[in-house]
């Protein structure tokens, strides 16, 4: 299936646990780091270098860029890492989250809350994905080095739907579907 950003609540709603997907159109990159600083912005109520509303974020530190590349390497990281800032991000308008592994609780909750989805990449595939990707822009945080927020125009991004907003999770019904009993 393929989706455009910024997310509709229509297209959201669209969504399943276990679809593959095709995003074109700018996402941001943000990693733990990142996600610091935008909450501490948040809480104390100024302005955010972009704004979240309809928008995703790909946890990804990409490596430089060769030349005639828009960007490096560009594999997704763990995401458990960013789930203590993600109830808040969703709560501001962030309806996308794309990296690798399972979330919490609490960020699973405030994905159904807040009409949000999270997408997995493959995560092995860097340079694939990378393809996907046609420009990289620095945004903010230059300091944070791979880690800096960049704003990314994709065309055809791969990724797969695990936490959607009727509360499915794909890794927990594919354990469930593959368990051996003993």
């Amino acid at each position: 299936m393929k989706i455009s950003t910024p997310l509709t609540d229509e297209t959201i709603s669209s969504l399943h646990s276990g679809d593959k997907v095709l995003i074109s159109g700018t996402i941001y990159t943000a990693r733990d780091a990142a996600h610091a600083r935008l909450i501490k912005l948040i809480e104390n109520n100024e302005e955010l270098p972009f704004d979240l509303k309809g928008q995703i974020i790909y946890y990804v530190g990409p490596t430089p860029a060769k030349p005639n590349q828009q960007i490096g390497s560009a594999g997704p990281t763990t995401s458990y890492r960013m789930d203590p800032y993600t109830p808040l991000l969703l709560k501001n308008g962030l309806k996308g989250m794309i990296g690798k592994g399972d979330r919490n609780e609490l960020v699973k909750a405030a994905i159904k809350d807040y009409k949000a989805v999270y997408f997995c990449a493959v995560g092995g595939a860097a340079a694939l994905i990378a393809k996907s990707i046609k420009k990289a822009e620095l945004i903010c945080y230059e300091d944070l080095g791979a880690e800096a927020i960049r704003k990314l125009e994709v065309i055809d991004f791969p990724a797969i739907v695990i936490n959607d907003i009727y509360g499915n999770d794909l890794m927990i019904d594919n354990i469930k579907k593959y368990r051996v009993e003993e």
